[in-house]
């Protein structure tokens, strides 16, 4: 397979520069990825790895080529999971405080960040997943509200939320390199 046949789907231009931005620490080969940045996929409910799997599956589908998709989830130990694959809706219609507020009452503030790549060969394959966690807590919100629930989420171990890390100190460590790692080890091994 011809990686510079690959396409990394996404929405999101956060997404897009911090992939870069990891890929280029490690010297990829996958920087040499052409990256779509809007298409119209649209999202399952489900689980995180449902959601991953339909959405690549659309993509590869609309694209008619192999392709890779991302999707991120944040999980609240207290809420069994949630909010999960649909972060982005809590995050929008809450607001830090409202992820904040949503544990009030609970021993527990254990949160996991989880990100899922998703890996089609082409229009008709079953994708193939690579997952990363990072585990730490949800507090309130502390450094640049710029990219989603960054400003909530501190890894364990850290004293620092995402939000408040140096960039390279975040794709060192983050549930995207985790998951970003996996995928690169696998592309490498078709060769």
């Amino acid at each position: 397979m011809a990686k510079s046949n690959l396409i990394f789907v996404t929405g999101n231009a956060n997404k897009l520069k911090e992939v870069k931005a990891i890929l280029s620490a490690v010297n990829s080969i996958l920087l040499r990825l052409p990256c779509l940045y809007v298409i119209g996929v649209p999202e399952i409910q489900g689980t995180t790895q449902e959601v991953a799997i339909a959405k690549c599956r659309r993509a590869a589908e609309l694209l008619g080529a192999p392709c890779i998709t991302e999707d991120t989830a944040l999980c609240f130990e207290a809420l069994k999971g949630l909010p999960g694959p649909y972060i982005k809706y809590f995050l929008a219609d809450l607001g830090h405080e409202g992820l904040n507020a949503l544990l009030v009452g609970f021993p527990s503030k254990a949160a996991w960040a989880l990100c899922t790549f998703a890996y089609s060969p082409g229009p008709g394959s079953d994708p193939i997943l690579f997952e990363g966690r990072t585990d730490g807590s949800i507090v309130p919100a502390r450094g640049p509200g710029i990219f989603g629930w960054d400003a909530v989420f501190e890894p364990t171990g850290t004293g620092l939320t995402y939000a408040e890390m140096p960039t390279d100190q975040k794709n060192k460590l983050s549930h995207r390199y985790k998951a970003l790692e996996k995928l690169r080890e696998f592309l490498h091994s078709l060769d």
